[in-house]
Parts: structure tokens; C-alpha cells; sequence
């Protein structure tokens, strides 16, 4: 395991999918933003879910997606809607 499985929320499967989308790196990851590294992973995996995004962004926010303000979870899920395949 690397870098990013050290987040929260971020375990072996979506390090690898966030490595082979070029993302290897915390700093990466908070630059690019959870909803774009989300795209990227859905660009070679269709079945990117909504809680990958939300982990995403707990991890760059340094929380357990559970933990997501409503507000934002809520902003991530008109996104997830407008993008989903």
C-alpha cells in the first residue's frame, strides 16, 4: 500500500484505481479535487459509485465520508447524477 491508502476512506482497490489515473499523491489528489479524480476512475471503471466520490472527498478533507457536511454531500450528488454512465 502507499500514499493515499493512509487517507481515510481510501483503501488498497481505489489507491490502484487513483494510481492508474495518474493520481499518486495527497497533494495530487486535494488539487485535483474529489469530483475530477472521480471522472478520471470512472473513465476506466463505469461502476465508480457515489461513495467513491464521497470518500474522496472525506479523504481530502481528512474525515470518514459519513462525516460529510449535508451540504456537500449534497452538491457531490447532483454531480455524481448529471456525470453517472
Amino acid at each position: 500500500m502507499g500514499e493515499l491508502s493512509k487517507l481515510p476512506n481510501i483503501g488498497e482497490v481505489v489507491e490502484e484505481q487513483l494510481n492508474q489515473v495518474g493520481i499518486t499523491t495527497y497533494e495530487q489528489l486535494k488539487e485535483i479535487g474529489s469530483k475530477q479524480a472521480w471522472l478520471k476512475i470512472q473513465s476506466i471503471d463505469p461502476s465508480a459509485c457515489i461513495h467513491r466520490l464521497y470518500s474522496m472527498e472525506g479523504a481530502i478533507r481528512g474525515i470518514k465520508k459519513t462525516q460529510l457536511p449535508a451540504d456537500v454531500k449534497a452538491d457531490l450528488k447532483d454531480f455524481y447524477n448529471h456525470f453517472k454512465l
